[in-house]
């Protein structure tokens, strides 16, 4: 079994709680992005990159840097930034590199160089206790207007139910 298949025996996690995998991490950025562009969704290839980047940062997480401590999906103008937080102060060497793949294929070393040309604005922060954060913004650009079968622009999204 995987840690995803465990996962989902789990219980829920709560809001504030990181997620227990990578798949539940992209999970939430991809409701974060259907919920804030509901309507309007962002083209599919960025949906890809901005999968692929939360897939790399979190499994980094996970297995290099103690765990994972915290995810945020924050939308902005333009994309959306993601803040990972682990428990490790290191600082991945390959973190400011120039994207470039390894020039010897041993298997891995491909995530940082992934991160780096998908991403715009990472920052490597010190949290105060203990750890440190990896912040970037992944750019997503809007999908070409979708037409419906009677050849109008596809509706807004329905309205959510209220708080009960």
């Amino acid at each position: 079994m995987t840690g995803d298949d465990l996962a989902a025996t789990a219980p829920p996690p709560t809001a504030d709680a990181p997620p227990p995998t990578a798949a539940a991490a992209r999970a939430r950025a991809r409701a974060v992005v259907d919920a804030h562009w509901c309507g309007h969704p962002p083209h599919e290839r960025d949906l890809i990159d901005l999968e692929l980047v939360v897939s790399e940062l979190v499994t980094n997480a996970i297995r290099h840097g103690g765990g994972l401590a915290g995810f945020e999906v924050t939308p902005v103008p333009g994309g959306v930034r993601l803040a990972v937080h682990d428990r490790s102060e290191a600082v991945p060497s390959a973190a400011y590199g120039t994207g470039e793949p390894p020039t010897a294929h041993r298997g891995n070393g491909y995530g940082w160089p992934l991160i780096i040309r998908l991403t715009r604005e990472l920052s490597v922060e010190s949290r105060p206790d203990g750890g440190k954060t990896i912040r970037v913004l992944v750019p997503l650009r809007p999908a070409p207007a979708r037409l419906t079968r009677a050849g109008t622009h596809a509706p807004p999204c329905p309205p959510r139910p209220g708080p009960r």
